[in-house]
């Protein structure tokens, strides 16, 4: 079913001292299932019923079926599972006698290579999606309300704000297309305020950074996800910059813990950085990547100024957070970029698992 390494993961997010009891006979629906972060919570919480017996039901909403049949394939006949096919964009069709204690929202493209080919349908993902699901959770008195935004939402920061608390925030053009996705981000968390404020929702945003691990999509176009299919491949890690920018790396299985430390323990209407507390360049990373695995023999090669159709290129330089706020809930990340990436390889090389 899984590979050992999302195994040793689902086992070192359940292992967190989290209040893990709250999810016990609950509901928990997940807007964007099918993606690189929200698939793993679903894996998680099939995980904690597995072991732990906490009789979990998991709503999965999705866009595409196919690909949903196809990552959740062992999950499709059972009784805790059911797949939701829709659009976000649309009013949330749930039977009228389901509870839902608990909702996650990640619908959203979140890489780059999509914000010049569907720029309407990254903003709406994350202004009408977040405004039709919230009115669920208010429909449904939900428990705890978790939307997923972005480190791009603070926009381009001055030296001084790094690392980035949750309170700095820079300069975002709106009439760059590349904005959809940090504007809708943006959108998103006031939406989240707004109900937040006049009704009383328990909301909570998370401010991923870059988030890599088993299960992303190589072909996602962020320089991380490019890196590991160099390395899964046995190809030279080839720069589209001088690699001068520098951004954080988290491996997946630490900031699925600290997804759930924000669900279950975070305050509502509050926001909070997850991420690694660490700078790394771009040149760093691939120097780092190819040393890694000295027996592939592999280089890193520049090539300036030759992106992928449809990517626009980030203004930002420098991206690090502040992490202080949910070190008070109790996350800290645990994982250097040598052990996320050293796991990340040996799942690529050796799963079937998608």
């Amino acid at each position: 079913m899984y590979n050992y390494i999302v195994k040793e993961d689902l086992k070192y997010i359940t292992d967190a001292d989290l209040p893990w009891n709250l999810f016990e006979n609950s509901t928990v629906l997940i807007s964007g299932a099918n993606g690189f972060l929200p698939s793993y919570m679903v894996h998680t919480l099939i995980y904690l019923n597995e072991k732990y017996n906490k009789n979990i039901k998991i709503l999965a909403l999705v866009r595409n079926k196919k690909k949903a049949e196809k990552r959740f394939k062992d999950y499709i006949d059972r009784n805790d599972f059911k797949l939701i096919v829709q659009d976000v964009c649309k009013p949330i069709k749930i039977d009228m006698d389901t509870d839902l204690d608990f909702i996650i929202h990640a619908a959203s493209q979140a890489s780059p290579k999509y914000y010049g080919i569907d720029p309407i349908g990254t903003f709406n993902a994350n202004v009408k999606g977040t405004n039709n699901l919230i009115k669920l959770a208010y429909e449904k008195k939900s428990k705890s309300f978790l939307f997923f935004s972005s480190s791009e939402i603070y926009g381009e920061i001055s030296k001084n704000q790094i690392p980035t608390k949750e309170s700095d925030y820079g300069y975002l053009d709106p009439l760059n297309v590349r904005s959809c996705y940090a504007e809708g981000k943006r959108a998103g968390e006031t939406i989240c305020i707004c109900w937040q404020y006049q009704y009383n929702i328990p909301i909570k945003i998370a401010r991923p950074f870059h988030i890599y691990g088993p299960g992303m999509d190589l072909n996602d176009g962020r320089v991380f996800a490019d890196f590991a299919r160099n390395i899964v491949n046995n190809k030279n890690i080839v720069l589209n910059s001088d690699g001068s920018a520098t951004r954080s790396f988290c491996y997946i299985a630490d900031a699925i813990i600290g997804f759930f430390t924000i669900l279950l323990k975070g305050e509502a209407g509050q926001s909070y950085n997850v991420g690694f507390n660490k700078e790394t360049s771009i040149l760093e990373l691939a120097e780092i990547l190819v040393n890694l695995f000295p027996e592939k023999n592999l280089k890193v090669i520049k090539k300036e100024d030759q992106f992928n159709k449809g990517y626009i290129k980030s203004k930002i330089t420098r991206s690090c957070p502040d992490i202080l706020k949910i070190k008070k809930l109790g996350w800290i990340p645990q994982f250097s970029i040598q052990e996320g990436f050293k796991r990340t390889n040996s799942f690529y090389e050796k799963s079937t698992f998608n």
